[in-house]
């Protein structure tokens, strides 16, 4: 079986969040609402979805799990037509869907289909959910805006970067060697990002502040709390975006970032950037990241959905890799 597409199965419109599976989730959320800055919108028993200051309904959700591992993540498609259209086109490809087009019954509501990708990962594609009209602007407060990105460590860097460009039409805005693909679905220099690891797991989520004002007030919120930086701050290369990385009470890696490169479709240049200190921080103020950090980006072996989708489907999950690199230089 070959999953890739002639063309996209559909125009991805924006990440709208991430969903992550915790052994703890109050203790998650408590963080994450009164320490990383998000607002609780809604709970149910062992799940809480949490917002920031954008118009998504929410940013993340928390659900409970027997281990740290990615319970999904969502992007935005325009209209409920789209999703029907994906949909068409991922059973024609033979891509598993773990949920078909319909109602969605999350506290987001809106209408949406659930795939799952080569490595096991559930990838919801949605639209018409629940805005928020007339969020409560932050102020001068530490509060993110949206998720900027979400990292995702993979096995396969080449066959991860063509499903997500090939089939759900993402496009690569730059690599790190061979280490690191940088993927966008809009202006933003990046919305997900893999890098190349022994196995599949999430690497970190970052949070999006309004300004490097807000994300250095960020620092120092967090800094009160008695939780200092692991890595950061700097500016990073790939992305030119500020960072700051922290770890959760769960041991998950969360960023502060701020002004992400903006690509202009018309004269960007995919390029591939030497993997030195002096580019993965342009500031020269982060020094190396701890080795604390460094093992919570590396998580927890993670199959995810894998199990659980089509018996016999194996195939799907073992095609060979394509050069995305190529594909990209294409692009």
């Amino acid at each position: 079986m070959n999953f890739f597409a002639a063309e996209p199965v559909c125009k991805l419109r924006s990440l709208r969040s991430v969903s992550l599976k915790v052994p703890e989730t109050a203790r998650a959320k408590d963080f994450y609402h009164e320490v990383w800055g998000l607002s609780t919108v809604e709970e149910d028993s062992d799940r809480f979805w949490l917002r920031g200051t954008g118009s998504e309904h929410h940013i993340l959700k928390l659900e409970k799990g027997q281990q740290n591992a990615l319970g999904g993540v969502a992007f935005a498609l325009a209209t409920p037509q789209e999703v029907d259209q994906a949909a068409a086109k991922l059973t024609a490809l033979g891509i598993p869907l773990f949920r078909e087009p319909g109602p969605l019954d999350d506290a987001a509501g809106g209408y949406g289909l659930q795939l799952v990708d080569p490595e096991g990962r559930l990838v919801e594609l949605s639209a018409d959910v629940h805005a928020v009209l007339n969020q409560e602007p932050a102020g001068r407060r530490a509060i993110p805006r949206k998720i900027a990105h979400v990292v995702l460590n993979t096995i396969d860097i080449d066959r991860a970067t063509a499903f997500y460009t090939q089939v759900l039409g993402m496009r690569v805005s730059d690599w790190s060697e061979h280490q690191m693909s940088f993927l966008r679905c809009n202006s933003e220099h990046h919305v997900i990002a893999f890098n190349r690891a022994p196995w599949t797991a999430v690497n970190h989520v970052a949070y999006e502040m309004q300004s490097i004002d807000h994300f250095m007030r960020g620092i120092g919120s967090l800094k009160t709390h008695g939780i200092a930086p692991q890595w950061g701050p700097g500016r990073h290369g790939p992305g030119d975006n500020t960072f700051s990385y922290f770890t959760d009470p769960s041991g998950l890696v969360c960023e502060y970032t701020s002004e992400v490169a903006q690509v202009d479709e018309d004269s960007w240049l995919c390029r591939t950037w030497k993997r030195t200190p002096e580019l993965s921080d342009q500031w020269g103020t982060a020094g190396p990241p701890t080795v604390d950090v460094r093992t919570a980006m590396a998580g927890i072996p993670d199959d995810g959905y894998r199990s659980l989708v089509v018996p016999g489907s194996a195939d799907y999950f073992t095609v060979p890799s394509v050069d995305a690199a190529n594909h990209a230089a294409a692009h």
